[in-house]
């Protein structure tokens, strides 16, 4: 059964002539608009949302809602703007077009509140049971307006950017049954629940939710469609570019379905009811990695399958946003726990949000065999060093980076090394390594951080809530496992500007943090993934195949010759520029100890730098200590 949108167009002649006098001035002033708004959204009353997403080949969606009322005068509706997930107010409301509302047939006049713009005031009139809004919805077509997320073959859609929602209550006292058209013959996931599906999957109709949880449950859809079961309620959903993508041999799936299990035997329960992994192919949408309750948004490389060993350092992504079923969705800090999507949120224990989520990303991935143990230790080799050399540490603490999403909305920065960005991801890894080397070092092996996890993050099996928490809950659960000066612990690695990384967990895990001429084999995969050349710890520059410096490390020997990001490096010591000369000159350098000579296209002009480093190449791995307790391997292992 298909449904017709009539969008009315109205001009600003049409918007005051409809508008009451006195409603018209009550909604010039936003606060006399509040108190004025009679109309509200009644107890009970269940909104209708039903979107049309076949016009792929223009990312335009379209969307319907008809929304019960009660009473005359202005309703305020909003839209989302405050996401779970992305911790800021980022909300694409200029893309949000094509605004009418009706009832009982009339066009009704809104206004947007100019303190909020988030907020839309309708003049309902008197008699009125429901207002019926159409709107139009205006997908980001390149990088650059925003992520991609309609392309030919697929589609990525998330109900906040199709629907308002009815201000002055909470969020999950709202119910909403919503249905989406989708074009022939495609195919959709969600954590939602269909209840109707017509003609091959075109209309889909789902069961009712509360609009808190419509949010928190995005779909995805495309011609070329796999779905694999991985136990314990947990499915792997795969939409692709090609279906030749999507040939995945049994192998493949096992580490798959061992992340599941070994995720099950740490947290002793699942806070679902089930769970499914949303995983886009593509080389046309952007890249996500966005958790959910239920399920998560996970954008790869067409290749995930299809070349597996080269593909390796993206295994890590699905770990991460699985971890978050229990950690950021059902725990949450209480300062983000807000009850809508207009209440500001404070991210001041993202490092436990993120930066443990993080931690157990990794853990899991090794313990499921998504990444081999080599991997997993030059990748722990690489943030500890990064996170070490970071300049920014020299004046702003860690907790100072959990304002960062807000301050920033993750624009490209400058000088990411002195401004130190989303470092609770990382560093907040690093210090939940020196928490669990802590437990494990006091208790002889017997306690570690599963304890606290599953201590922290369980409870019932089933139960989604959410369960908020605060930084003493922190504390006392740590103390639970294990009785320690916690609060000072954390105060250091977290409230306090730190010279050094905290990093104490090498040693006690058994291992020492070293420099050699050679990087890793996974550095090299990075570097190939990434497009780059990482000559961070030697030179402190991150080069582009073409010469383009992309990262300049504050105070490196790059720094000091006056090197900057965007400039160009046309040649090396006489020669053109490549990765493979500046290894060369790198290790002449360090022979003839005699700087090194570049050649700089900058700002419309050429001119010579010298970099005066003679140190060669240098790239960090960690090295096992001979004799030392194995704890960092005990942490890795498979849970039997």
């Amino acid at each position: 059964m298909s449904f017709s949108f009539r969008l009315t167009c109205l001009s600003v002649l049409a918007l005051s002539c409809a508008l009451p006098a006195s409603s018209l001035a009550a909604a010039a002033d936003p606060v006399a608009a509040s108190a004025a708004a009679s109309a509200r959204f009644p107890a009970g009353g269940m909104i209708r949302l039903d979107v049309d997403a076949t016009d792929v080949e223009r990312g335009i969606f379209r969307a319907r809602e008809v929304i019960p009322v009660e009473g005359a005068g202005l309703l305020r509706l909003r839209y989302p703007a405050w996401l779970p997930g992305a911790h800021a107010p980022v909300g694409a409301i200029a893309n949000l077009t094509g605004l009418a509302f009706t009832a009982d047939g009339r066009t009704l006049a809104w206004k947007r509140d100019p303190l909020d713009v988030y907020a839309l005031l309708v003049e309902v009139p008197a008699g009125a049971t429901e207002l019926t809004a159409d709107l139009v919805y205006l997908a980001p077509l390149k990088p650059e307006q925003g992520r991609v997320a309609v392309a030919p073959a697929m589609v990525s859609m998330g109900w906040h950017q199709v629907s308002l929602y009815p201000a002055g209550l909470p969020t999950r006292a709202i119910q909403v049954t919503p249905s989406v058209r989708l074009p022939d013959g495609w195919k959709q996931a969600s954590a939602l629940e269909a209840q109707d599906v017509a003609s091959a999957e075109q209309m889909v109709r789902y069961r009712p939710v509360s609009y808190e949880t419509l949010v928190d449950s995005p779909i995805i859809a495309g011609r070329n469609f796999r779905r694999e079961d991985l136990g314990w309620g947990v499915t792997l959903n795969l939409i692709a570019d090609q279906p030749e993508n999507l040939v995945a041999s049994e192998a493949q799936l096992k580490p798959h379905r061992a992340l599941v299990t070994q995720a099950q035997k740490l947290f002793g329960v699942r806070h679902f009811d089930h769970y499914d992994f949303l995983v886009t192919m593509s080389d046309y949408l952007g890249g996500i990695g966005l958790e959910h309750h239920r399920s998560s948004e996970n954008g790869v490389s067409p290749g995930y399958f299809t070349q597996w060993d080269e593909k390796a350092t993206g295994r890590f992504l699905l770990p991460h946003e699985f971890v978050h079923s229990w950690n950021g969705k059902h725990r949450r800090g209480a300062d983000v726990a807000t009850p809508d999507f207009s209440t500001p949120m404070q991210n001041s224990l993202l490092w436990v949000y993120e930066g443990q989520t993080q931690f157990w990303g990794v853990i899991l991935a090794a313990r499921s065999g998504l990444a081999s143990r080599e991997d997993v230790l030059a990748l722990l080799a690489a943030n500890a060093a990064t996170m070490e050399e970071r300049a920014a540490r020299q004046w702003r603490p860690l907790l100072d980076t959990t304002n960062d999403p807000i301050m920033a909305s993750r624009r490209p920065a400058p000088w990411p090394s002195y401004q130190r960005s989303e470092d609770y991801y990382v560093e907040g890894m690093l210090l939940w390594l020196d928490a669990d080397m802590t437990i494990r070092e006091g208790t002889g092996g017997k306690k570690s951080l599963d304890d606290f996890a599953r201590a922290f993050f369980g409870g019932r099996d089933g139960d989604w809530s959410v369960s908020p928490y605060s930084r003493a809950d922190v504390v006392a659960a740590l103390n639970a496992v294990y009785p320690y000066d916690w609060e000072s612990f954390l105060a250091k690695r977290v409230d306090a500007v730190a010279p050094h990384a905290p990093l104490d967990w090498i040693g006690k895990g058994g291992y020492r943090l070293a420099y050699a001429a050679e990087p890793t084999a996974y550095f090299k995969a990075t570097e190939k993934s990434r497009k780059i050349a990482d000559f961070s710890y030697s030179l402190g520059l991150i080069v582009k195949p073409d010469g383009e410096i992309t990262q300049v490390l504050w105070d490196s020997p790059a720094f000091a010759a006056k090197l900057v990001p965007g400039a160009t490096i046309l040649a090396i010591n006489g020669r053109d520029y490549s990765a493979e000369g500046m290894k060369a000159a790198l290790d002449k350098a360090a022979k003839d100890k005699r700087p090194i000579d570049l050649t700089l296209r900058h700002a419309g002009g050429v001119r010579m730098v010298a970099i005066d480093y003679q140190g060669g190449q240098r790239y960090p791995r960690l090295e096992r200590v001979p004799g030392a307790p194995a704890r960092l391997d005990a942490l890795l292992a498979p849970k039997p």
